[in-house]
């Protein structure tokens, strides 16, 4: 596979996993109280978030989960629950509470991560990593991932326009439609966690021989 050709793999895996349209709706959700600076703000950290986490696990990915013994389904299963509670908010109608707002920022949990750099997207750098026919093929992935996050700022940060078309009222909608998603999402991603652990016992299971 030339140099090329595995860029476009990465890119279009990763753009794939994380979604940058599909990210707009939940964006708009969690952000339609704020006025159009912190909106752009919120897209900056969430996306420089991302792209820290996405690049740590890219370099020192492998070595940090085999230190703490962590599994693929572990962090699954982490992912899913963050964005259980966050849907819950959503559909609740806390996430509309200034006072519930105040108390974290929304583009670092759940935007920037698990939402952008999610157990998905963390895994498929670290395994292309690993997989990387030559060391010069690291540039590409470097570069794949710089290219994706590049969209994904673009897309959140010229999403406001769709706030003067929706007003308050369609941001109310779009918030429990986006807190119906996420709620999905995270069924999904702890479904996959039991489904790897059961994998796993299976695969466990046929080793020794029951």
């Amino acid at each position: 596979m030339g140099g090329l050709e595995y860029f476009l793999t990465v890119a279009v895996t990763l753009f794939v996993i994380m979604d940058p349209p599909g990210i707009v709706p939940i964006y708009l959700a969690l952000t339609g109280t704020m006025d159009q600076r912190e909106r752009n703000r919120a897209a900056l950290q969430a996306t420089c978030l991302s792209l820290g986490v996405i690049t740590l696990f890219a370099l020192l990915g492998q070595q940090i989960i085999s230190y703490l013994h962590i599994d693929l389904a572990a962090l699954q299963g982490a992912g899913g629950l963050l964005l259980l509670l966050v849907a819950l908010q959503l559909l609740t109608g806390k996430a509309d509470d200034p006072n519930e707002a105040a108390t974290s920022n929304i583009a670092l949990v759940p935007l920037g991560t698990p939402l952008l750099a999610g157990p998905g997207a963390i895994v498929a750098v670290i395994l292309f990593v690993k997989q990387a026919p030559s060391h010069m093929d690291y540039l590409w992935i470097a570069l794949a991932i710089v290219i994706i996050h590049v969209a994904i700022f673009l897309v959140m940060r010229f999403s406001g326009f769709l706030v003067k078309i929706l007003r308050r009222g369609g941001i109310e909608v779009l918030t429990r439609i986006a807190g119906v998603l996420l709620a999905a999402i995270a069924v999904q991603l702890i479904a996959d966690a039991v489904m790897g652990y059961v994998e796993l016992f299976e695969s466990s299971a046929g080793a020794v021989g029951w």
